[in-house]
Formats: C-alpha cells, structure tokens, sequence
C-alpha cells in the first residue's frame, strides 16, 4: 500500500517520464528538419524509452491497488541551437529526472516502504546510463565541432541506435 505522498509523488513522476518523451520527440522533429536523420532516430528511441518508464510507474501505481491520476504536459521547446545544444539539454534534462528519482528513493527509505525502494532502484540505475550515454555524446560532439564529416559520422552512428523494450 502506498502512503498519499508516495502516490502523489509517483503520479508526478509519471508526469516527468511523459514530458521527458515530449522533448525528445520534439528534439527528433527538429533533428528530422535539419536534416540529422540519425539524430532524429537516437532522439525517437529516447521518446520510446521515457514512454516505458512511464508506463512502468503507472503500472506500479495499478498494482499497488492505487488510482493513476494523469496531468497536463508542458510544452517541450522546439528550436535548438545544435546537436551539440540538444544534447547538453539532454544531459541537463537527465539530470533533473535523477534528483527527481532520488527524492523518491528517499521517501521511500523514510516511509520504510520496501517495495517502493526495490522497484525504485531499476530507475536508480537507468538514470546512470542515461547519463553516461549523454556524457559520452557530447564529448564526441565537442571533439568533432559542429559540422563537416565528423558530424555526419556521428549521424551514422546514432541512426543504429534500436529501442529495445525493459
């Protein structure tokens, strides 16, 4: 059974998997515009993801026997600098979404509720590759500058990028 805080919280949580989704999707339409097609793809697979934690949290929320309750999705921006800009808006956005993991690791500790904890840290421990693969991105980005054929190769490389369900 989860205390009204720790469900509050989760629906919150819920709410910033679905913007993360939204930004993404956004950053893959502007890279789709630009011409970055594998851009676009890594950027839509991140879209993927953000859409299967949500629906990891929802599903927890229903079988802890508790109500979902949805809210509105801000809208994400929708014009970027560069590559380079959208992935250090990324990495920024990744960041945020890990304090927002830890505080809820936290209430969870502090409520002694060790379901919570446990499923809680499968996303404890998404949040370091999240990061991690934003990290290395933008070191190669800074390395390339911001076109020529370094670009290109980075493009390639990104369009392989598959969603694979977790």
């Amino acid at each position: 059974m989860l205390s009204e805080q720790m469900k509050e919280v989760l629906n919150n949580q819920i709410n910033k998997e679905i913007y993360s989704a939204y930004l993404y999707m956004s950053m893959s339409a502007h890279s789709t515009f630009a011409g970055l097609n594998g851009f676009a793809n890594w950027f839509m697979v991140q879209y993927q993801e953000e859409m299967t934690h949500a629906m990891k949290i929802y599903k927890y929320i229903n079988d802890q026997g508790e109500k979902v309750k949805l809210m509105a999705i801000t809208q994400p921006p929708t014009d970027f600098d560069s590559p380079l800009d959208m992935f250090e808006k990324t990495l920024k956005h990744e960041k945020f979404v890990t304090k927002s993991i830890n505080e809820l690791v936290d209430l969870s500790i502090k409520e002694n509720d060790h379901a919570t904890n446990i499923f809680l840290q499968w996303f404890v421990t998404e949040q370091i590759e999240e990061e991690s693969n934003d990290n290395e991105i933008i070191a190669k980005l800074k390395l390339v500058g911001e076109g020529g054929n370094g670009l290109f190769m980075i493009d390639k490389e990104l369009a392989q990028r598959v969603f694979t369900s977790s």
